[in-house]
This record gives C-alpha cells, structure tokens and sequence, in this order.
C-alpha cells in the first residue's frame, strides 16, 4: 500500500473520480483544491488547500506523499506549472507520479496544442521517479456541454464534422490511472487511452438520441464559425488557435485510434459511450424537462 497519494486537480473530472477510486480502496489520500470549503470528497479523505500559482501551499500538500497524480493545467502559457510540480514533488520524497497528458501529445502535426503538455511529459520521464503518462482521447463527458443546445431544443454544435475519434470514459482513464498510481508495474509506460470503437460526434447524437427516446441533432460549424464561438466564450487568441489547429487534426483523421492499453491495465474492455450515456441520462433529461416545463 502506498502511504500516502495527492491527487492534484482534484475536483476535475478525472481526478475526482480518481479520488474516489482510491478511497473505495481503503488508499490513504489527499485531494489538492483551490477552495477546500467546496470540495466533495469520500470519508476519509484529507483536502488540501493548494494553487499553482502559490508553490508553499503546494510544498505543503506534498508533505508526506509518495505517489501524485499530475493534473497540469493545459493551456499555451502553462509549462513552467508542470515542471514546477515535479520538481515540487522530487524534492518532497515523492516515489511514483503519474501525468494526465492528451492523446497526439508531440506529433507535429497536431500543431501547438500538441506541445502543451510536452514539458510536463519530459519533466516527468527526466525525474529519476517511477513514471506513467496518460494520454487519454477524446472524454465522452465532452458531449454534457451540449445540455444548453438540448434545452433550448436546438441541434448541438459539432466542430469536428464526421471525422471519428476513440472517444473514452473518464471513468476509464480514472481507473487506469488509479492502477498505475499503486502499481510500480506500470512505471516506465505512455498509454494512449480510448475506448473501444471510433465513434463521430453525429454518432455520438444518434447514441444519445436513442438513449433518451428523442432526436437530438446535430449542426457543423465552419473554422469562422467555430472560431467566434471560442472567442466568445472568453478564451485568448493563442488558446483558440491551439484548439482549432486540434479540430482541423481531428477532421483530417488524426485521431482516428483505437487503442488496447485500457484492457490490458484493467483486463477488460472500455466502457462503451452507450454505457456513459446510459449512467448520465438525467443530466440530459433534466434540460430537456426544464425545456419543456415538466420540471
């Protein structure tokens, strides 16, 4: 049993549930939060109060650990954060660490935002600690964004066309990483993580579609378009262009993979997006009935 685990980024998607994976285990851990009175944690679990940007908290949350889960924050401007943390880590007695990288992280044709997690991918390995990297594709989660299209009953937004993608359970990625966080028998190892068919984000639609019992639909943005609507969420120009060099890759076939890597660290096959939507159905139905004015 490792003594004792931080999980940075620990209220995300991933780390969440890595979190919880952890406890259910009866593993002793610490869940690193920016604001510890909002985090939802199991029994058992000690909060951390730790940001980035304030090395002594992270100093101190690392006390103690011998293993860290690596949650960078992913942006262009980002890079010092990770090696920082590694660094942070080393120095702190830490044994093992495992980084949630991106699947197509270095290839060249992916453009800038496949650099973005490359100095957290070469501290990690470049650390004299036992190492995973995770490069997880495309979360099934991904497609809860479109919830506000479905409520206001209009086709959900597809920047990728037909193009297919490995699309993966966070659950998945989360039970991975849990397993190379207490198994030394995955240092060494960059697992590329998807889940076990390619999968459009119009098939994506029909799935759903047929799992809530009505037509959800879907409408191609073009770059022009697609580029005003990130803008308009409030990103920064370099992070925009990052994410539409990373939808044109996408189109192009890019990321098109089917990998094994999640059965053979778990000895099963990936959960499937039916499986997803069918656990996260009422996320979507409670739009749609708030739409309709059944709620």
């Amino acid at each position: 049993m490792v003594s004792m685990i931080l999980v940075t980024g620990a209220t995300g998607t991933i780390g969440s549930e890595v979190v919880r994976q952890l406890a259910a285990r009866g593993e002793k851990v610490r869940a690193l939060t920016r604001d510890p009175s909002r985090a939802r944690v199991p029994e058992g679990v000690e909060v951390a109060r730790g940001d980035y940007l304030d090395p002594t908290s992270v100093a101190a949350a690392l006390s103690g650990a011998t293993a860290v889960f690596l949650v960078g924050v992913l942006g262009p401007d980002d890079a010092d954060r990770d090696r920082d943390l590694v660094a942070q880590a080393r120095a702190a007695g830490v044994r093992r660490v495992v980084k949630l990288s991106a699947i197509g992280t270095g290839d060249p044709v992916l453009g800038r935002v496949g650099t973005w997690h490359l100095p957290g991918e070469q501290a990690v390995r470049a650390s004299g600690l036992e190492w995973t990297v995770l490069r997880p594709s495309s979360f099934a989660s991904n497609t809860l964004s479109w919830a506000d299209a479905i409520r206001d009953g209009k086709p959900v937004p597809n920047m990728t066309g037909d193009a297919l993608q490995g699309v993966i359970d966070p659950r998945d990625v989360s039970e991975v990483a849990a397993q190379a966080l207490l198994s030394s028998a995955h240092a060494g190892h960059t697992y590329t993580l998807t889940g076990s068919e390619l999968l459009s984000a119009p098939d994506q639609a029909a799935v759903l579609a047929e799992v809530l019992g009505r037509p959800v639909d879907t409408l191609d943005l073009t770059p022009d378009e697609a580029r005003a609507q990130l803008t308009g969420s409030g990103l920064d120009a370099e992070y925009v262009a990052g994410v539409m060099e990373g939808s044109s890759f996408v189109r192009k076939g890019g990321n098109a993979v089917v990998t094994e890597e999640v059965r053979s660290v778990l000895g099963r096959a990936p959960r499937t997006y039916r499986k997803w939507a069918v656990d996260h159905k009422a996320a979507f139905e409670a739009a749609f009935e708030e739409a309709s004015g059944e709620v």
